[in-house]
């Protein structure tokens, strides 16, 4: 196809009102609008990130829970966790912090 025949072509389309009409139209919708393609795109891919956000949330609340559930029913884990977190002791023992650089 040459030049000339593309412009036999496109000429009576860029000459036809409704052509440019819904072509404005679509370059209105696409970039413009409040509620463009472009922003429900931004809009979809924040909503996929916050989705998965939740997900690890969630997941992060059960071992949570899980764990809180294991301290509260065995007195020896509870005992392990606040000596190993908190570093309590018994009365006769002697507790050494060893800080790693």
């Amino acid at each position: 196809m040459n030049w000339s025949n593309f412009k036999k072509y496109i000429k009576p389309l860029i000459s036809n009102k409704f052509f440019l009409a819904t072509l404005a139209f679509i370059v209105w919708i696409t970039v413009f609008d409040q509620n463009s393609l472009i922003d429900r795109y931004r809009l979809s891919k924040r909503i996929s990130q916050l989705e998965k956000q939740k997900q690890h949330y969630i997941d992060e609340i059960e071992q949570n829970n899980r764990k809180m559930e294991e301290l509260q029913s065995n007195l020896d884990n509870l005992e392990k966790f606040a000596r190993e977190e908190y570093l309590m002791k018994k009365k006769d023992e002697v507790i050494f912090v060893v800080e790693e650089e």
